[in-house]
């Protein structure tokens, strides 16, 4: 049961991690390889909050969204000079600084060696203390992201990022501010990689910068390119593919030294196979490209 229960919560954090990067790549058409940045910044900025501050869950976890947020809109005003392939590897840069700024200001994140001693959430006396109920806060958090995330889907907002997307010199024409409109969308999406960062951080008790690398952008990327973007159910779906295909791996009984090329080997042939037949995803309306 433990053991379906931490599945669980995996699944939760990484199904609002897709969701977070459909945001941005899957409403705005905007490929960013930067969500580990602000995953991993929602993670130090909690534990920094709780741990060190001495911060309640309440309260330390509005604040980090809003510095999540924050650096979202400065990470805007960079990336947005830039376009196609360009905009690509300015959140390449984005997220291997944020990397070098885990790894080595060792004051506030630990550095190599993390940070340690991060409490468990308690909300007006409940604490979440427990891999239940931990897993009950984290699926609730992940339904609670989805339903907001499909009422954003039925705004006006929403479809005038995907007319920028699909058109942007005919969206423009119409009134619409291509800047304005991708940065509140890519503030609302560093917003919403912070969540599960503190969720992550508050669940293992500890976080170093290995699981923040880019590596972790590309494993999320990976995810809308299998399940689908620009819709709710593709990021979804697609989470659940990847979070539980490996752990479907671990009972095909492989030695281990076998297992990690073969599931990576997997992953490949998964994405290569799905970007040829199906370029939108299993169920996605955006071929993200």
């Amino acid at each position: 049961m433990t053991y379906l229960l931490h599945l669980g919560v995996m699944l939760g954090l990484y199904a609002m991690l897709a969701l977070s990067a459909n945001m941005s790549i899957g409403y705005g058409g905007l490929l960013t390889l930067a969500t580990a940045a602000f995953y991993g910044m929602g993670a130090y900025l909690y534990a920094w909050l709780t741990a060190t501050a001495g911060w309640s869950f309440l309260a330390a976890l509005p604040s980090t969204l809003a510095g999540a947020a924050l650096s979202g809109f400065l990470f805007a005003q960079v990336a947005l000079r830039f376009r196609s392939e360009a905009f690509t590897v300015a959140t390449m840069a984005v997220q291997t600084i944020a990397f070098g700024v885990f790894c080595n200001w060792t004051d506030v994140t630990g550095g190599a060696y993390g940070f340690p001693d991060i409490p468990r959430p308690s909300i007006f006396g409940l604490a979440f203390d427990s891999q239940g109920a931990f897993c009950a806060l984290t699926l609730a958090s992940a339904a609670a992201v989805a339903l907001l995330a499909w009422l954003f889907g039925r705004t006006r907002f929403a479809l005038a990022l995907k007319a920028l997307r699909d058109d942007e010199p005919a969206a423009a024409t119409l009134g619409i501010a291509p800047r304005r409109v991708f940065t509140v969308a890519m503030v609302l999406s560093a917003a919403m990689a912070a969540l599960p960062g503190a969720l992550f951080a508050a669940y293992v008790s500890y976080v170093d910068p290995t699981g923040f690398s880019i590596g972790e952008s590309v494993l999320v990327l990976a995810m809308l390119v299998v399940g689908g973007s620009g819709n709710l159910r593709g990021p979804v779906v697609g989470a659940a593919i990847l979070v539980l295909l490996p752990e479907a791996l671990r009972f095909a009984g492989l030695p281990a030294e076998v297992a990690g090329p073969v599931r990576e080997m997997t992953y490949g042939i998964l994405l290569v196979v799905l970007m040829y037949l199906k370029p939108r995803g299993l169920a996605g309306e955006y071929a993200i490209r």
